[in-house]
């Protein structure tokens, strides 16, 4: 009598990593109060439909309150068809269809016009193609006054120990102070109007505490493979990492004018 073999896993790392991510609120660190917090930076008209991007958009936490706090058409795009589907479900359910168009694109090829946006926005996002290079890109696709808001993982005091400082540097070479950042976005034409770091509530509460739930479901749903007990382990790495060093670095939100 022959046994039943267990079905094989032969997803990817990233098909992996996507799986695990795509039904959370928020890919990254950050909350509603602290979206909310940088759209009060932005000062446009109230009188007429703001023209909005959201690059990186996940599976749309952020992309939901522009779209209750902000009298616009929003375009949010992610490269992940996955994350999509889900903020087109939350957008159904939540009446936001006129408001809310979805496209599937890579953030560093956008098929946007010159200054066709009010407002780009992107939050845990820039760092896939880089803070310097996509302020560079997506000032183009702004009208002279627009708004910048970028949230960017950024190094909170100048000298730090050197497991963190080494992680960092390896797993996003960009990262800094904010002061470098602020610089960058002034030598690309932009005013500066706001900023602030993300809580520490909003890396542990709204992000890793619900990652840490998600785990024991991930492995079962994934027959407990190899690959995707990397994937849990990686993450544990990287919140051990956090509460370890949260004094050292953070999200900063930087809102800026386009000159």
């Amino acid at each position: 009598m022959c046994c039943v073999q267990p079905k094989e896993n032969h997803m990817t790392e990233l098909e992996l990593i996507i799986d695990f991510h795509k039904n959370s609120e928020r890919q990254g660190p950050g909350s509603f109060e602290e979206t909310i917090k940088a759209i009060n930076f932005i000062k446009l008209p109230k009188d007429r439909k703001l023209r909005i991007a959201d690059i990186g958009c996940g599976s749309g936490g952020q992309t939901i309150t522009l779209a209750q706090n902000l009298n616009g058409q929003i375009t949010a795009v992610d490269l992940f068809p996955e994350f999509l589907d889900e903020l087109n479900k939350k957008s159904k359910k939540l009446g936001l269809t006129d408001k809310i168009i979805t496209l599937k694109n890579s953030m560093d090829d956008l098929p946007f016009n010159n200054q066709e946006f009010d407002i780009i926005w992107a939050e845990g996002a820039i760092y896939n193609i880089g803070f310097e290079k996509g302020v560079k890109i997506w000032k183009e696709y702004l009208k002279s006054g627009g708004f910048l808001a970028l949230s960017e993982i950024t190094w909170i005091t100048n000298s730090r120990p050197c497991e963190i400082e080494e992680f960092w540097k390896l797993e996003y070479p960009e990262i800094d102070t904010a002061s470098t950042k602020i610089r960058i976005l002034e030598e690309n034409d932009f005013t500066l109007e706001g900023y602030f770091n993300i809580s520490q509530k909003s890396w542990i509460t709204n992000y890793y505490k619900p990652m840490e739930a998600r785990f024991e479901e991930f492995l079962k749903r994934n027959n407990n493979s190899k690959l995707a007990q990397k994937v849990v382990d990686d993450h544990k790495a990287e919140i051990d990492l956090y509460k370890k060093y949260s004094n050292y670095y953070s999200y900063g939100f930087y809102i800026a004018r386009k000159n």
